[in-house]
């Protein structure tokens, strides 16, 4: 043990005699005060109450933590000087706004972990628009993006920003997004990943399509026969009148989407042309900047 002046407890010099306890001083009472009296015994039959206890200071504060949230990286942009603002996609609690303190810094534990495309299990504390992220551990087992796969997954990543609501839990759209990053990874074709998840985004975000009925008589679908995309109702006969931009679709191409099929040329060059065409009406013609990089490289 040291003091704080540095020597050793030891080295110090201390008496052989015990210390002598000191005897409390006696109080003097001022002149002219009234001397101290016990209180009156209660008379009898007289109520008697406790005194108040002392009330508890409670913080106002209130932590909102959750913890180990299995969620993805969509898009993050630097906040102040060493953090970022990360949104993420989650399983349970949809979109989110993460503040990541540090993130930016060379020595931070979130700055390798925080990639997209890659599983991650995150928490955060606060309930406000933007929370704090308090911990991120990658989760592994997933293949990274490369090549076309990767300016695929971006793409789906921005149908995510712009069609799911902050705090909106989708849960079977985010399993299918976990399915459509696999896919990607593996090298199956962009086109028939990519249309199968435009489908289950727009039935998850409240913009379900039904191919194998038409809209008004809802006769089955035939696949010899022509139809046309109504925007606001779905698909119908062609009518007199209906304007030249709504998609003509052949029956064997609605047929082939309600099956999840889009091996025929026909097939993937009409259902790219639909889900254009339905995802651009949905958004107000806001344009997707990695839609038309995919355009601009392959049609995708």
């Amino acid at each position: 043990m040291v003091t704080n002046d540095g020597a050793p407890v030891d080295e110090l010099e201390t008496d052989d005699e015990p210390p002598t306890r000191l005897r409390p001083k006696a109080r003097t009472r001022r002149p002219g005060a009234t001397p101290r009296t016990a209180p009156a015994a209660p008379e009898e039959g007289a109520q008697t109450y406790a005194p108040a206890p002392t009330p508890l200071r409670l913080g106002t504060r209130t932590e909102h933590r959750v913890l180990h949230q299995p969620g993805f990286v969509l898009h993050s942009y630097p906040h102040r000087e060493t953090s970022l603002i990360v949104d993420v996609f989650t399983r349970s609690h949809g979109r989110l706004a993460l503040v990541a303190k540090g993130a930016k810094r060379p020595h931070s534990a979130l700055r390798g972990v925080l990639q997209t495309f890659q599983p991650l299990a995150l928490s955060w504390l606060g309930k406000s628009e933007v929370r704090t992220l308090t911990t991120a551990e990658w989760l592994g087992g997933m293949l990274p993006l490369t090549g076309d796969a990767l300016l695929c997954g971006f793409y789906a990543n921005e149908l995510l920003v712009k069609f799911c609501a902050r705090e909106d839990a989708h849960s079977q759209l985010f399993d299918h997004y976990v399915l459509t990053l696999t896919r990607l990874a593996h090298d199956e074709p962009p086109v028939q990943v990519l249309r199968s998840f435009e489908r289950v985004l727009l039935r998850e975000t409240g913009y379900a399509m039904n191919f194998d009925r038409t809209c008004d008589t809802h006769d089955a679908i035939t696949a010899s026969v022509s139809y046309v995309f109504d925007p606001e109702r779905g698909v119908r006969l062609p009518r007199d009148g209906d304007p030249a931009h709504w998609p003509r679709v052949s029956g064997q191409t609605l047929l082939d989407m309600e099956r999840d099929d889009y091996q025929r040329t026909a097939t993937a060059a009409q259902s790219r042309n639909l889900m254009r065409f339905v995802l651009n009406y949905h958004l107000g013609g806001t344009p997707l900047n990695t839609r038309q990089i995919l355009i601009d490289l392959q049609n995708l």
